[in-house]
């Protein structure tokens, strides 16, 4: 009897014309609103992806920064005590020897200079005075022309000197290293 009245209400619900729903395949999209799903999934991915390496970029670029500064730092500090700048009183930095050293002539002394460190960090040195009258760079031409103008990564450090620009003048300057990222680095 149970199984009866159950029947019965069935009945009431589903009529034979209520099924022709089910069967009816014009109104599905079922395959469609699928591709749709992973389209949207396969782009918030890539969008994911994109923002992750640019993060990452973006740390990669600090972190050569952080690592080498202190690099950078240390060089600057030996360079303002190297004999090949110094003056004859001791604790100054001598303006001749920077004219030879940065001048068309200075080219084996650079390369005597610049011999002595290590060839895997690029580097160049910018010496100048506080009033920014005088100022001399000295770069390496072991390196390819063209390598200190480009977009490479750089960090800088800076150390106080004096600079003797004559006998009878001295005046205050800085001494910077730009040290250069290399492509294996």
């Amino acid at each position: 009897m149970f199984i009866n009245n159950l029947l019965a209400a069935g009945k009431k619900f589903w009529k034979k014309s209520d099924t022709s729903i089910l069967k009816d395949e014009r109104g599905v999209l079922e395959p469609h609103s699928d591709l749709l799903a992973t389209a949207l999934a396969v782009i918030g991915f890539v969008v994911f992806a994109a923002l992750l390496s640019r993060a990452y970029m973006g740390y990669e670029d600090s972190s050569f920064a952080l690592e080498n500064y202190e690099s950078a730092s240390l060089l600057a500090g030996t360079l303002a005590e190297a004999p090949a700048f110094r003056a004859e009183n001791s604790g100054m930095l001598s303006a001749s020897a920077l004219d030879k050293l940065s001048g068309p002539d200075g080219q084996n002394e650079r390369m005597k200079f610049f011999a002595a460190f290590s060839g895997n960090y690029p580097f160049l040195v910018e010496i100048r005075t506080g009033d920014g009258r005088w100022q001399w760079l000295i770069d390496p031409e072991i390196v390819e022309p063209g390598h200190f103008i480009g977009k490479h990564e750089k960090v800088a450090a800076s150390v106080p000197v004096v600079i003797e620009l004559n006998p009878a003048e001295s005046v205050p300057g800085t001494l910077t290293v730009v040290l250069y990222k290399t492509p294996w680095m």
